[in-house]
């Protein structure tokens, strides 16, 4: 019979790894989804490049909206991008490091420099991102797009998916330290 602290950790273990797992396939389907925008960036970027070397037309919303879209992708599959470890990452001593030793790694890292990194981005954008909202920020060029401020609320959007995958990250690292089974990032085809 298992002893009341052991059915807590056990249970907090098992609530840690669905909790990690839920954040990993949140923004492994997030960062597809938002991958697929790639092909309206080069879509749209193609249309302007034909319009004006073609026919002399060009619009400056047609501009916005390419360099937009790559803000939007950018920011949004981030997450997805720290779940596949495919961030830079200076790993001179890390690859061949045991597990225990990259849990700790990935822990320190992403207590001490990415969620307060993550706290602060979020926090110093407020005021400019609410501002935006505010006013109704539109582009400063004529003809350009109307809707700065829904480009600037990606900020948030980072943040979160971001966010959220370095609590995912110290999680996994918990988990590990704390031997009980890892939790693998979700797999590619997931």
């Amino acid at each position: 019979m298992q002893r009341e602290g052991e059915v807590l950790r056990g249970d907090g273990m098992k609530a840690l790894a669905v909790f990690v797992h839920g954040i990993d396939r949140f923004n492994d389907r997030v960062g597809r989804l938002a991958s697929w925008l790639v092909l309206g960036i080069v879509g749209v970027c193609f249309a302007v490049v034909v319009l004006r070397y073609g026919f002399g037309y060009g619009r400056v919303w047609m501009q916005d909206l390419y360099v937009w879209l790559h803000a939007m992708v950018f920011t949004t599959v981030a997450g997805r991008t720290l779940l596949k470890d495919g961030h830079v990452r200076v790993d001179i001593f890390y690859r061949s490091s045991s597990v225990r030793r990259q849990a700790w790694v990935d822990l320190t890292g992403t207590v001490v420099f990415l969620i307060p990194y993550v706290v602060v981005l979020v926090v110093w954008s407020w005021d400019y991102v609410v501002g935006s909202w505010a006013i109704g920020e539109g582009a400063r060029n004529t003809d350009g797009l109307p809707t700065l401020y829904l480009l600037k609320s990606f900020l948030f959007v980072f943040g979160a998916v971001v966010g959220a995958q370095g609590l995912a990250m110290a999680g996994r690292s918990l988990l590990i330290l704390l031997e009980h089974s890892p939790v693998s990032p979700a797999p590619a085809g997931e």
